[in-house]
C-alpha cells in the first residue's frame, strides 16, 4: 500500500484519514503528558541513586542531549508532517527501505518497553492505597490504557490535557512542599557541586543516562502529525514548550528530592515523590500518591498511542502488512495496531524489572535520534526545504547526533567495566 492509499470505510466506500483536531494547546499537553508521566514521578529516585546528591546535573546534561534532539526533530516534523515520524524522515534522508524499518521497529521497541516501565512503576503508588498483587495491577491498567487509546484520538488527547494539568499540580506541589528545604540551600550548595574526580562523573553520567529516560516524549509527538491542525508551524512550537517546561521542572525536582530526603530512602523507595511529599509534610503520602497514579497512567497511553501510530504509518507506507495498520471508520484510530502494542507491553511489564525497562528505552532512542540527526544532515547538504518550513542551525543535528553517541559510549563502556 502507497503512502497515499487511506483505509476505506466499507459501509460508504470513503476514505478514513486520521483527523485533524489537535491545536497547539493540545499537542503540547499531549507532549508533556508522556514526558512527565514517563520519568520523573518514577525514576528520580533512581537517578539519585546512580549520580548521589548531583542527581540534579545529571537532570541538567540529560536535558541538553534532550534539547539538541529536540530542535532537530523540530525542523523534521515541519519537513514531514506524517505519521510515520522518525521512519519517514529516515526514508527521505537515507532512501534506505531496510533502515526506515529498522528506525521504525526501534521506535515502537522504545514506545512498548516505556510504556511497560511506567506500568510497572504504577505498582509502587498503587501499593500506598491497597496490597494487591503485581501482576493483577498490571494486568488492569494496561487493560483499561488499551481501550482509551482505542475509542479515539481526540478523546485520549483530552483525557492526557486533564491528566497533565493534574501532573504539572503534583510537580509544583512537590516543589511548594519543599520550600522551606530551598532555604537551606546556600549552605548546602558547595556538597552539590561535583568535584572533577572521575568517581563523581562516572556516576553523574550513569544517571544522565537513566534521566534521559524521563525526557523521552517529545519525539512521539510526531507521529500524530496527521491529527494536528497545521502541524508545519504547530508541532515545532509544541515541542519547543514540552521541553522547556519538563525541564524546569525536573531541575527543581530534582534538587527538592535530595534536599528533602536521605539518599538511602530515596534511592530505595519505589513511590519517591509520596515519600517526599510524606517527610517534608508530615501528612499522609496518598495525597501525592493519587496524582502519581495520573501522571504513570497519563505517560502510558501516550506510549500505547503512539507506537500504535508508529505501526499505522509503516503499513501505509507499505513496510508492514496492510491489515496492522487498518483504521475502524467509527473511532478512526488504528485497533488492530493499538491491541497488538497493548498486548506487548503487558507481556514485558510482567517480565522485566523497572530500571532494566529504563534503561532499553532510552538505549533505543538514543540510537534513533543519532540516526535521525544524520538524516537532517543529509537532507540540509540536498537543499534548502519548502518556504513554511521551520528550520535550524547547521550545526544543530551534528552536536545532536555527538551528544546522542557520546550519552551511549558512556552506557556501553560502564557495561563493559
Amino acid at each position: 500500500m502507497t503512502g497515499l492509499e487511506q483505509t476505506l470505510n466499507p459501509a460508504s466506500g470513503e476514505k478514513v484519514e486520521l483527523r485533524r483536531s489537535l491545536s497547539l494547546p493540545l499537542i503540547t499537553f499531549y507532549g508533556l503528558g508522556t514526558i512527565l508521566g514517563a520519568g520523573i514521578y518514577v525514576l528520580v529516585g533512581k537517578v539519585a541513586g546512580a549520580a548521589g546528591l548531583y542527581a540534579p546535573v545529571s537532570f541538567a546534561l540529560a536535558a541538553v542531549t534532550a534539547g539538541l534532539s529536540a530542535f532537530t526533530y523540530m525542523e523534521l516534523c515541519s519537513r514531514y508532517p506524517l505519521s510515520g515520524g522518525a521512519a519517514v524522515y529516515t526514508q527521505k534522508g537515507f532512501g534506505l527501505r531496510w533502515l526506515s524499518i529498522l528506525v521504525g521497529f526501534l521506535i515502537v521497541l522504545s514506545g512498548l518497553v516505556s510504556a511497560a516501565t511506567i506500568t510497572r512503576g504504577f505498582v509502587g503508588y498503587f501499593r500506598v492505597f491497597f496490597e494487591v498483587p503485581e501482576a493483577m495491577i498490571i494486568i488492569g491498567v494496561v487493560i483499561a490504557i488499551a481501550l482509551l487509546a482505542a475509542w479515539g484520538i481526540a478523546q485520549s488527547v483530552a483525557a492526557t490535557a486533564v491528566a497533565t494539568i493534574i501532573e504539572v499540580g503534583g510537580l509544583l506541589l512537590i516543589i511548594g512542599v519543599a520550600y522551606a528545604s530551598f532555604g537551606a540551600l546556600p549552605e548546602r550548595l558547595p556538597e552539590l557541586v561535583p568535584p572533577i574526580e572521575l568517581v563523581a562523573w562516572q556516576g553523574i553520567f550513569l544517571g544522565s543516562f537513566l534521566a534521559f529516560y524521563a525526557f523521552i516524549g517529545f519525539e512521539d509527538m510526531v507521529n500524530v502529525a496527521e491529527e494536528v491542525k497545521n502541524p508545519e508551524r504547530t508541532l515545532p512550537r509544541a515541542i519547543l514548550l514540552a521541553i522547556v517546561i519538563s525541564t524546569a521542572l525536573y531541575l527543581a525536582v530534582a534538587l527538592a528530592a535530595v534536599l528533602v530526603l536521605p539518599l538511602d530512602q530515596l534511592s530505595a523507595s519505589e513511590a519517591p515523590l509520596a515519600l517526599m511529599f510524606e517527610q517534608a509534610t508530615g501528612a499522609s503520602p496518598k495525597v501525592m500518591a493519587s496524582i502519581s497514579l495520573v501522571a504513570v497512567i497519563n505517560g502510558a497511553l501516550v506510549q500505547i498511542i503512539m507506537a500504535a501510530r508508529m505501526l499505522y504509518g509503516m503499513s501505509r507506507e507499505g513496510w508492514l502488512p496492510k491489515g496492522i495498520g487498518k483504521l475502524n471508520a467509527r473511532t478512526q484510530t488504528p485497533i488492530f495496531a493499538t491491541i497488538l502494542v497493548s498486548l506487548a507491553v503487558l507481556v514485558l511489564a510482567l517480565a522485566l524489572p523497572l530500571v532494566t525497562l529504563a534503561k532499553v528505552t532510552s538505549f533505543a532512542v538514543l540510537a534513533v535520534f543519532a540516526i535521525i540527526s544524520l538524516a537532517l544532515i543529509r537532507l540540509k547538504r540536498a537543499g534548502p526545504p519548502a518556504g513554511n518550513t521551520y528550520t535550524v542551525p547547521a550545526w544543530v543535528p551534528y552536536a545532536s547526533m555527538a551528544s546522542a553517541l557520546a550519552l551511549l559510549a558512556l552506557q556501553v563502556a560502564s557495561m563493559l567495566s
